[in-house]
């Protein structure tokens, strides 16, 4: 009996320094008083992720993307991706590994976007800087395809379109306003005039293309929003306030990439709205020219009215493109490696001014970095999204009726998403970034939203 007590508190004893113990330990690695806190809620926290696999999973892709946690530094040193990307693999793995509630399948974008991963890590292995290629693949690019699946297999119902929707939205309308307020403030202000988030963190935001690329991606959703006559004032409302902040903080950062891919997306919504084509095809151009005027391109000191003939940021794309089409020439099967076109521009550029240069492109980014045989698998996986996104639309537009109002906004928006990435893709690069995954994932899972209540009708 005296043993029995004895092995009972003693047991008593371990459980109660289990928290202790785990509390001490998140403080060692991560020295916040909420660690405290965050550890005392574990259980209910688990217990959260596996009830909203999807809201974790999104919440994840949003900081990752938006990168959250540098656009409002006081959560920066929370560590706020890694614990979602843990939380979101848990949740993963447990839905589809052990309780397969979540059903997994299989679909053509998958196997072009498969083909193109495996492409790529060969290329890693070939890459003439392996250590970068490998880093940017451990840090980032493997967790993009991840959540690429997870996305794609995670969202089934109406309600986690809805989720995705406004999410993105409201995202780009935070960064958004960040950005305009560093406008105001004359803050991370690169080349005179154009706005940027975080440079002093080192964030990839604190790179004006960059940062209109990020703001960029939620426009169109933010327009499909704004648009929809199904959907609730509240949504309207978050649309259009998303909209004007987007479209100013992305004039704020002075892109062409980004200021044409608005324009994609603005002129693929007014086509189906507007029945004088011809009408149309002058507003736009009033639309585009008086976005280059306001953007106040012609001031900028790289690429401004100042620089006669092809300005020095033209010219600088173009001897980019060239070293890129060099470094496939050289390497067709496999380019130069995954984050390898950078410390590879001397060696391919015909004229050298004394520093290396970004490729400001997409094709060509993809082209140089995998190949000829990577950019015949790239385009095909484009051509397959384009062409399932618009399929997925047309059956929902086709019949509004049997679709909740929120298909119709996010499958127009993720078709005009594409179209957006297509055309910017000429000045920014996104190759190997969140945005085309995100569209990839979203495309499939709408498709076969469309598909099983097609079926089931």
């Amino acid at each position: 009996m005296v043993s029995a007590m004895g092995a009972s508190r003693k047991a008593q004893f371990l459980m109660a320094m289990l928290p202790c113990m785990g509390i001490l330990l998140g403080w060692f690695m991560m020295p916040h008083p909420l660690v405290g806190v965050a550890i005392g809620l574990a259980p209910l926290l688990v217990l959260f992720v596996l009830k909203y696999p999807y809201f974790i999973v999104l919440l994840f892709v949003l900081f990752s993307f938006f990168r959250l946690h540098e656009v409002f530094p006081q959560l920066y040193t929370l560590r706020i991706p890694l614990l979602l990307s843990l939380a979101s693999l848990g949740a993963l793995v447990w839905h589809v590994g052990l309780t397969r509630k979540v059903v997994t399948y299989w679909s053509a974008e998958f196997t072009w976007v498969s083909v193109f991963f495996v492409l790529v890590i060969l290329g890693i292995i070939v890459a003439t800087n392996r250590p970068l290629a490998l880093t940017y693949f451990t840090s980032t690019y493997w967790k993009i395809m991840v959540m690429t699946f997870s996305i794609a297999w995670l969202a089934q119902t109406a309600k986690d379109f809805s989720l995705s929707l406004r999410l993105v939205t409201l995202s780009g309308m935070m960064v958004g306003l960040v950005a305009l307020y560093n406008k105001i403030s004359d803050i991370g202000i690169v080349e005179g005039s154009r706005v940027t988030i975080g440079r002093d963190l080192g964030s990839v935001l604190g790179d004006p293309n960059d940062l209109s690329l990020v703001l960029l991606f939620p426009f169109s959703f933010a327009l499909s929003l704004t648009l929809s006559g199904r959907l609730s004032r509240q949504d309207r409302l978050l649309g259009i306030v998303t909209v004007v902040v987007l479209v100013l903080a992305i004039v704020a950062t002075q892109s062409r990439g980004g200021l044409l891919g608005v324009f994609a997306v603005v002129a693929l919504f007014a086509w189906r709205r507007v029945r004088s084509k011809s009408l149309l095809m002058v507003g736009g151009s009033v639309l585009l020219l008086v976005l280059y005027f306001v953007a106040g391109i012609s001031s900028r000191k790289s690429g401004g009215a100042a620089e006669a003939g092809l300005d020095e940021s033209a010219m600088g794309r173009l001897h980019a493109w060239e070293a890129a089409f060099g470094m496939a020439v050289d390497n067709p099967l496999s380019g130069v490696g995954m984050n390898n076109f950078f410390s590879n521009y001397y060696f391919y550029s015909e004229y050298w001014d004394g520093l290396n240069h970004a490729v400001h492109s997409t094709w060509f980014g993809v082209l140089g970095e995998t190949g000829f045989l990577g950019l015949f698998v790239f385009l095909g996986m484009v051509y397959s999204l384009l062409r399932c996104s618009y399929a997925s639309m047309t059956r929902i537009l086709e019949a509004p009726e049997k679709f909740p109002p929120v298909m119709a906004s996010i499958a127009e928006g993720n078709l005009s998403g594409l179209v957006g990435f297509c055309v910017s893709g000429t000045f920014l690069t996104q190759g190997f970034t969140w945005p085309l995954y995100i569209l990839l994932a979203l495309t499939v899972a709408i498709a076969n939203y469309v598909s099983k209540s097609r079926d089931s009708k």
